[in-house]
């Protein structure tokens, strides 16, 4: 029987989301997706062009998006350094570098990882940043980073709890790690229930609290440094395409569908949600 990747608790079908059944632990509350197929075939059947370009519960346009995650990146970078000065660091699930080269326009110096090909060269090619193309959980560097960000990707690993391991052995000591990720807890997420749009398995896998994230870090040797909600906005194409995706079959998305195309897909607006958190985590001394 699978067991919670947080805590090693008892698993509990809680409902399914097309098709895919969603668990729940019975001790610790968290939510995970399991699947039948190995790690590096779920990334490779999960993650490849086709989740950039295609829409349903990926992108429907991702390098359209390039402004507004670079933006993202520079964002990220001044909240940091206000724990710490720039250092070197690593983008995890890099895709074609955006949010990392608005890092390196904070000061920041570092790579990416990043298990699309096509992206990790387009990364390389036209982003003008070094990303190279693997699973994190496979990659390995000549030097120690001062941070790694893991954002928007926690959630799609088969094992975070590996994944954040992993993550240690990579920084410095006293290094910062920075997680981006999505609050089953919020007034969002309970509003919508399991119409919540980050229900979108075999894409997302993991569905953390904050104080779930918080705890897993703790196991993995690393301490809370500062939470908050980051200021976020999307492209109202992106945000039609997901509705989309998870109104299909229904009363409502046959209502809604005239309008959603309609939408300008180009157009940027501020993200309304509650639901997203970002936490800044130092390892511990070892």
């Amino acid at each position: 029987m699978e067991s919670c990747p947080l805590c090693s608790g008892a698993l509990k079908l809680a409902f399914e989301v097309h098709g895919y059944p969603i668990s729940a632990c019975t001790d610790c509350g968290h939510q995970t997706a399991i699947m039948a197929r190995n790690r590096a075939d779920h990334v490779a059947a999960t993650y490849g062009d086709g989740y950039f370009t295609g829409g349903a519960a990926g992108y429907e346009n991702y390098l359209g998006e390039s402004e507004l995650l670079r933006q993202r990146g520079r964002d990220y970078g001044k909240l940091v350094k206000q724990h710490a000065k720039a250092g070197y660091m690593l983008d995890v699930g890099a895709a074609a570098g955006f949010i990392l080269k608005g890092f390196i326009d904070e000061g920041w110096q570092g790579v990416g990882v990043e298990p699309n090909a096509h992206m990790a060269e387009y990364a390389r090619t036209t982003s003008k940043v070094q990303v190279e193309c693997a699973n994190f959980e496979d990659f390995h560097a000549a030097r120690n980073f001062d941070m790694i960000s893991i954002i928007q990707v926690i959630a799609h690993f088969m094992d975070p709890a590996a994944a954040m391991r992993h993550a240690a052995t990579l920084l410095a000591p006293g290094g910062l790690l920075l997680v981006e990720t999505w609050d089953r807890q919020s007034r969002t997420a309970r509003l919508f229930g399991k119409s919540w749009h980050e229900y979108s398995p075999p894409s997302v896998l993991q569905w953390f609290s904050k104080s779930g994230l918080t705890a897993l870090a703790g196991q993995q040797g690393f301490d809370l440094v500062a939470m908050g909600r980051p200021r976020r906005s999307i492209q109202a194409g992106h945000a039609a395409s997901l509705l989309r995706y998870k109104l299909a079959g229904s009363t409502a998305g046959k209502l809604a569908a005239p309008l959603l195309g309609l939408v300008p897909k180009g157009l940027t607006v501020p993200y309304p949600g509650d639901d997203l958190f970002w936490s800044l985590f130092r390892l511990r001394s070892r």
